[in-house]
This record gives structure tokens, sequence and C-alpha cells, in this order.
């Protein structure tokens, strides 16, 4: 420093410099958003694939929304949270109630919020002398109809499904094959027990409660998973090939359907 220089040209110097400073700091990257959306929308064929095998063959040939797979695989917590936490509790009424009275009390409850909602902004309108308008009018003048184009690919899917399933219940009634009617008799016989231990309202919250856990936790640990399904595999094929070896029949009906 100048000897002869003032301090007070110094320190303004100085706070320049600062300024400079705070000048060049550049604005915070926003990359993250787009790298997670990026990965979201690279990783959504997979997960339509996994979901597709948690619902079956209706669900392969049913096209998943994109936000349904986001609530499924909680890509949004407070999202999924708020979803599965009014489904459960939906569920769990029912339980108790009849379906007519829980029908009544939710529509009640959300009556009673958007009534008094609207009743408070109308106050605070009138108190702030605002023209604001109706604070609904969003959603009332959004369009809620269902896609033609997807609700008609749901039905075909679904008439395809249940045309697969009539089919393949006639040839187990019918005794078709002797053998698909007893695994059949069996599996019946096995429900018998699951009836008597779950009713259809208890299925049902833990089918919701798998939908929810079970792809994401697939995501998470599936190599751990695909190793113990893998092990899992092999030990029931073990299993098999000694049940044909004992029961030669079983041997004569792959025959046939190879011929």
């Amino acid at each position: 420093m100048d000897p002869f220089e003032s301090p007070i040209q110094s320190n303004g110097q100085n706070e320049d410099n600062n300024f400079g400073d705070f000048e060049k700091v550049e604005p915070v990257s926003t990359t993250t958003t787009e790298e997670e959306d990026m990965y979201s929308a690279a990783k959504q064929p997979e997960q339509e694939a996994a979901t597709g095998d948690l619902l079956g063959g209706f669900g392969k040939n049913l096209k998943i929304d994109p936000r349904v797979l986001d609530l499924i695989y909680w890509r949004d917590v407070k999202k999924t949270g708020v979803v599965f936490g009014s489904v459960l509790v939906i569920l769990l009424s029912l339980t108790s109630f009849s379906v007519i009275s829980v029908l009544a009390y939710v529509s009640l409850a959300a009556l009673t919020v958007t009534f008094s909602f609207r009743v408070y902004k109308n106050v605070l309108q009138a108190v702030q002398k605002s023209n604001e308008g109706h604070p609904f009018k969003v959603w009332l003048e959004k369009d809620i109809s269902l896609p033609e184009d997807k609700m008609q690919q749901a039905a075909r899917a679904l008439a395809q499904h249940l045309n697969e399933d009539a089919v393949r219940l006639r040839r187990l009634f019918l005794v078709e094959d002797l053998v698909d009617s007893v695994k059949f008799g069996l599996l019946l016989w096995v429900m018998t027990y699951i009836g008597a231990w779950f009713n259809v309202m208890t299925l049902v919250i833990l089918a919701v409660v798998a939908v929810f856990t079970l792809p994401k936790v697939y995501e998470t640990y599936q190599v751990q998973i695909d190793e113990v399904l893998d092990k899992a595999k092999t030990q029931i094929m073990n299993v098999v090939e000694q049940v044909k070896a004992k029961l030669p029949f079983l041997n004569k009906k792959d025959k046939q359907k190879t011929q």
C-alpha cells in the first residue's frame, strides 16, 4: 500500500473489491431437477414392466399412466403419502362401516372443507374490497372428462383378459386336462383356508399396501431380490423334476404339448 494513500481511500478500494467479488458469484445450478426428470423418464419402461408383472396380464396389456408410476414408486413423498394414507383410511373405515356410511361421511367432510373455504374467501374479499373471483375457478374450468382412446384401450384389455379367463375356467371345470383340473382343485382347497383367515376387504387392504410398497422395495433391493428369486426358481425346478420322475403321466403330458 502507498504510504501517502489515505486509509479512507484504501477502505473504499477494499469495499469495491468485495462488491466485485459478490458480483462474480454465479447463480446456483438447477440441473438437479432436470437430471431427476431424465432419470425418471429413463426408468419408466422398467417401472412399467415391473408393475405390469405385479398386475398380471391385464397390467401388461394396459399402458400405465406415468403419474400412477410416480405415485407407486414414491417420486413425490408428500403426494404419495397423501394418496396412500387417504386410500388406506377409507378401506379401514369400510371394515367397520357400510359403504354408504363411508361415502356419506367422506363427501360431507369434503363439502364442509370446500364450503368453509368459499365463505372465508368471500368474507376476505369483502373486507379487502378485492375482486379475486371464485376460489375454485381453476378447478371448475379444468377438463375432467376421461379420454375416449384410453377408455377404449382399457375396455379392450379388460375384455381380452376376461375372455382368456373364461376359456381357461371352462377347461378347468369341464376337466379337459386331468392334471390341470387337479391343480385347480388344490388351489381352491387352499383358497378355502385363505377365506377363513381373511375377508375380501382385508385382502384388498393387503393388495393396496403391496402395490405401494413392493415396487419400491424391489427397485431399491433389486440385485439381492433377484439372487434370492433365482435360487428359489432353481430349487422349485429341482422339485418339479423329482415329481415328474416319480409321476410318469406328467411327462406324457409334456410330450403331448411339444407335439
